[in-house]
């Protein structure tokens, strides 16, 4: 798999191209192996990777793991060589390496995308990594991070023989964020009364922040987390000087989260159904 070595020192390249004189530096297999392993690659996936060299990545997921993909890559006789060696592995009829410049591919297809880019390249494809693949997507990259995006999981591997650098590799995993900024509301039969929440959430890629209120008074929120459009917090509220728990999950679909709410307090513990709807839409912090 190719590593944009160049990028950073040839002034010539325009902004918007791979450089075509990057050289190929293959990706180790204990790496590959860790890459497909930490992104849980499974047959219902789709996996695309971006400058895909001799293909062995593409090839690793389809003949460990059963899942279609494409690897897209500027050098044509790399291309060659990718195609001609899934077929030798069996594995054509599931996956096809194509010609391309790695700015132009469609990425909204793939539940998995792989790299192997230096920062600025992944800076650069992270606005529409965001923007066009679909939350719970994975994103994989080999040794190079996306900046003020934190990843979700990070492993190092030892690459004793490693060409450049130190012995090892770092490896990032990253779940595309559904969009939960902004207003949302939703009601709930708490002692004996249905009452209404109100929470506006503030979120710069998978972190959140913000408030929430109970039928107009102050709830204290605390372990918010997303991961692709799964979510779970937690909001606790005093009803008549009882203090009363409540315990978040749900999945995100556009402006509106299904799920379910553990209640708990000095009455006992309920389990409910639990539905929230945004009512003012906000807006992602991405920079």
């Amino acid at each position: 798999m190719p590593l944009a070595l160049c990028v950073l020192l040839l002034s010539r390249v325009a902004p918007a191209q791979q450089a075509a004189d990057v050289p190929y530096v293959p990706t180790p297999q204990n790496v590959v192996d860790t890459m497909l392993e930490m992104a849980l690659v499974n047959t219902d996936d789709y996996l695309i990777d971006l400058g895909s060299g001799d293909g062995r990545i593409v090839i690793a997921a389809a003949k460990r793991f059963g899942a279609r993909g494409m690897g897209v890559e500027l050098d044509m006789d790399l291309v060659f060589t990718a195609n001609e060696e899934a077929k030798r592995q069996r594995v054509a009829g599931q996956i096809t390496f194509l010609q391309g410049n790695l700015f132009d591919v469609d990425i909204s297809k793939a539940t998995v995308l792989t790299l192997y880019l230096f920062p600025r390249i992944n800076l650069r494809l992270r606005p529409g990594i965001l923007s066009r693949m679909r939350p719970g997507a994975r994103v994989v990259s080999h040794d190079f991070d996306m900046g003020d995006w934190k990843p979700d999981l990070r492993r190092e591997v030892a690459v004793p023989n490693k060409s450049y650098g130190p012995p090892a590799s770092q490896i990032y995993l990253w779940y595309v964020p559904a969009d939960v900024a902004g207003k949302w509301q939703w009601r709930l039969p708490v002692g004996g009364t249905t009452r209404l929440y109100v929470a506006r959430v503030n979120q710069m890629f998978q972190e959140l922040s913000g408030e929430a209120l109970v039928d107009g008074g102050t709830a204290t929120g605390h372990g918010a987390t997303l991961r692709g459009d799964l979510i779970t917090f937690t909001l606790t509220r005093e009803f008549f000087g009882r203090k009363v728990r409540h315990e978040f999950s749900g999945r995100v679909e556009g402006n509106k989260v299904t799920g379910r709410v553990r209640i708990s307090g000095a009455n006992g513990e309920t389990t409910l159904d639990w539905e929230a709807t945004r009512v003012e839409r906000g807006k992602m912090r991405i920079e």
